[in-house]
């Protein structure tokens, strides 16, 4: 018989279906935020009027707002947002964006509660792995200004207390875990999805997909999170297609956002991540691959480098994912992601050979490495998938 813990995210509230400008200023009053600063989405706001309805929305709550937050949350970028927030006296921080946005957000209010001025004093407070094979989480104490994200995107970690931040000098793309780093409240708005490029919104949604893929495929799951990794299969692999088919069927991208969130809750309860987030993270950090085409590329190429090992856990993958007589889980993967048009090759997202090595070695300092279901014990074992997804 199993034993373990399954933690919950201290978040507040989900708000879904209400448009965001509205949502956002009902959450903030009844925070009592009265010293409200805006991380945004630069294209958003100069190509919508969705930030200009949030800014109105606001108010005079509004004492600042940015949209300089570069892809994978560089340590500068958090730092330099960290110091604003403490400037500005900001006792509510508002994200508008995707991964990259929510997850800067995050750490910058760790930034500004550490009161971290350059970004060498980050290094002893990330995550890393340890040499018997598993996780040192470094304590960091809960920011003091809360967050509400809504995202536009479906990478997923407005669900998550850990902020990811890139450090410029290595390419290490490095977590911070503290109960209270998640957003507060979380705004799923289907029609602000609208404006995000079809690209960015099919490749998140494969991220989550492979949030949930390796949940299913983990030795260390449990029924509750694999019951609700597989629902959240079953909303992404309908609506995805639907999205691809109809951009304005806002039916399917709540139900893209719905699934993101249900592909959350079992990294959030303590089920550990495999090589293809691993290799994912590095593909970011030290290639510079958005964040979705990560998974897009790796996923099938692990699925198949974990299967003599737990074939059995990816059968419930292949049925969730429509396949075939005979197909297996790594086929009906790479049959899903084609067909929404996405790259399905390290070629196609402009890393060649000459990158393996280095995204090999930066591979065995994340902490997912080590949690594979198939043992990844040196970089030679990196470079071998990566050869396979070339």
């Amino acid at each position: 018989m199993k034993q373990g813990v399954i933690a919950c995210a201290p978040m507040e509230q989900v708000v879904y279906g209400t448009p965001a400008a509205e949502a956002v200023a009902a959450e903030a009053a009844r925070i009592g935020a009265s010293r409200v600063f805006l991380l945004h989405s630069g294209t958003l706001d100069r190509e919508t009027d969705e930030i200009a309805r949030i800014r109105a929305g606001l108010g005079d709550r509004l004492v600042g707002s940015s949209a300089d937050m570069p892809p994978h949350s560089p340590r500068a970028r958090v730092i330099a947002l960290g110091q604003t927030l403490r400037e500005s006296g900001a006792d509510l921080l508002v994200t508008v964006g995707g991964g990259s946005i929510t997850d800067g957000g995050k750490v910058a209010r760790l930034a500004a509660k550490m009161g971290w001025t350059d970004p060498a004093e980050m290094e002893p407070h990330h995550m890393y792995p340890s040499e018997d094979g598993g996780i040192v989480v470094p304590p960091v104490p809960d920011p003091d200004i809360p967050q509400i994200a809504v995202p536009t995107s479906l990478s997923g970690g407005e669900f998550y207390p850990l902020g990811g931040s890139t450090d410029e000098v290595t390419g290490l793309k490095q977590g911070y875990l503290s109960r209270g780093m998640g957003p507060r409240v979380v705004v799923l708005d289907p029609a602000i999805t609208r404006h995000t490029p079809e690209w960015l919104w099919l490749s998140t949604g494969v991220r989550a997909l492979d949030h949930a893929m390796e949940t299913l495929g983990s030795l260390l799951s449990n029924d509750y999170c694999d019951g609700i990794a597989a629902c959240a299969l079953e909303l992404l692999a309908e609506g995805l297609p639907r999205v691809k088919a109809d951009p304005e069927d806002f039916e399917a991208r709540l139900k893209c956002q719905i699934g993101v969130w249900q592909s959350m809750i079992p990294i959030v309860a303590g089920v550990p991540m495999g090589a293809s987030h691993a290799i994912g993270h590095m593909l970011g950090g030290v290639a510079g691959v958005a964040h979705g085409h990560t998974s897009c590329v790796m996923a099938p190429a692990v699925l198949r480098f974990n299967a003599p090992v737990n074939a059995g856990r990816q059968v419930r993958i292949a049925l969730s994912l429509g396949a075939a007589a005979g197909e297996t889980a790594a086929d009906a993967a790479d049959r899903f992601i084609a067909a929404l048009g996405m790259p399905r090759s390290l070629s196609a997202v402009g890393v060649t050979a000459a990158d393996f090595d280095r995204i090999a070695e930066a591979t065995m300092h994340d902490i997912w490495i080590r949690t594979n279901p198939r043992t990844v014990d040196g970089p030679a074992v990196v470079r071998g998938i990566l050869e396979s997804a070339a």
